[in-house]
């Protein structure tokens, strides 16, 4: 495949990580933010694309909100760059990306919207803060089938090359930023790019085959090891299992099964992975729904299951761990139970799971999980559910008291500001 390069990209390292990004630009005068994506706050009697403002030490909503009116209409998707500086947002409905200054709360100055050839699920920002990436898998390509993942220059803030990938559906970054995974729809092979030879020349891809619908991988802090979820028959696959890819020989070195995989989390020595294997049951747990997901925790040393706990069904494309160990597991397309089912139950896709006592709490709520934010230094975690924002206590893994109320559709939430 010829590689559809349309500038060189330039790696370079833009400071610290841990900047705060507070300054007196800022409309709302908060020190510790999160940003709630929002297509549709209501503003005398119409919708408004913002991001509202959340003071993330008391859980307080700003007045002020981040204006998008003009720039992009669905505003969903977001990621946070690495210096804390900007904030990337993606828009559904007319598959744009726009970028935030975080400091002014504003579009970034001198950017406009920047319009993808198709709509995307998933984009990073490299860890030199210098450009994105985002998947596009219906990406028209000359000669080739669609899909490809767009660089975008945050300098500019332009498409600078796009790297043909059919069908490219999820990427995943390490953390030195010198690999980038991607997965494919209906593909039994990983994508290795390399960013620093997009433009050079060089082919910066190398497909590695051998795996079974992976559609996932977390990387080691070490950079070395790929951990490559294969989704297997919830994919349209065989066999769900964990492969270990050596990033140094572009290898698998070992794959063992789990129950089902989609996303995972990866702590120390242990790999939270999740999933729904097509028809499991609840594994004796009360609950109405008739089939359930399974959360498996993997040694990664030995790449064994060492537990296995019962959580929702659905697709699982959320994951983080909050404080005081407790694990919040997202997925969408879930088995919602409530009154209109018949049921006095109430549950729908988000699972708390206690990686210290293995227990499993799934909270009353109904609908799908778009997000999963824990807030740092602080015992509660921001969860984006069917619209509507939740502020969980991760000592008793319910909502606490305090809750903030988005007037619209709260899609994604992220934290923008390190600890006052």
């Amino acid at each position: 495949m010829a590689l559809l390069a349309l500038a060189s990209i330039a790696l370079v390292s833009c400071g610290s990580v841990n900047s705060n990004t507070t300054n007196t630009n800022q409309p709302s005068g908060l020190k510790f933010r999160a940003f709630i994506s929002n297509p549709v706050q209501a503003s005398l009697g119409t919708h408004l694309p913002v991001l509202n403002i959340v003071d993330a030490q008391l859980d307080q909503i700003s007045f002020s909100t981040v204006s998008l009116l003009g720039a992009v209409a669905d505003p969903g998707l977001m990621v946070v760059s690495p210096d804390r500086r900007h904030t990337l947002l993606y828009s559904g409905a007319d598959t744009s990306l726009a970028l935030v200054a975080n400091a002014s709360e504003a579009l970034a100055s001198g950017t406009s919207a920047i319009k993808l050839p198709g709509a995307s699920q998933s984009m990073l920002i490299d860890p030199f803060n210098s450009n994105a990436y985002v998947a596009v898998p219906t990406a028209p390509v000359t000669g080739q089938s669609p899909g490809a993942i767009e660089v975008v220059n945050l300098t500019s803030f332009a498409i600078s090359a796009a790297v043909p990938v059919p069908g490219v559906r999820y990427i995943v970054q390490s953390p030195d930023g010198n690999r980038i995974l991607a997965f494919s729809d209906d593909s039994d092979s990983v994508t290795l790019i390399t960013p620093a030879l997009i433009g050079t020349g060089n082919d910066p891809r190398r497909v590695v085959p051998g795996f079974d619908r992976p559609v996932w991988g977390v990387v080691s802090s070490d950079n070395s090891t790929a951990y490559i979820l294969n989704c297997g028959p919830e994919c349209g696959g065989t066999a769900a299992s964990i492969s270990s890819l050596d990033l140094g020989s572009d290898t698998i070195t070992a794959t063992s099964p789990v129950d089902a995989a989609t996303i995972a989390l990866l702590e120390g020595n242990k790999l939270y992975v999740a999933g729904s294997p097509p028809g499991a049951d609840c594994g004796g747990t009360t609950t109405a729904a008739p089939t359930c997901g399974r959360l498996d925790v993997v040694d990664v040393g030995s790449l064994t299951v060492t537990s296995t706990a019962v959580i929702t069904d659905g697709y699982h494309n959320r994951i983080a761990m909050g404080a005081n160990g407790q694990l919040f597991v997202g997925a969408r397309t879930c088995t919602n139970i409530n009154a209109s089912s018949g049921s006095s139950e109430v549950r729908g896709c988000l699972s708390i799971f206690d990686s210290a006592g293995g227990k499993v709490v799934i909270p009353p709520k109904t609908g799908d999980v778009t997000s999963i934010e824990p807030i740092t230094d602080r015992s509660v975690v921001y969860v984006c559910q069917d619209g509507k924002l939740g502020i969980y206590d991760t000592t008793t893994d319910a909502l606490q008291a305090t809750q903030v109320d988005i007037i619209g559709q709260a899609v994604d939430v992220k934290l923008v500001d390190s600890p006052p």
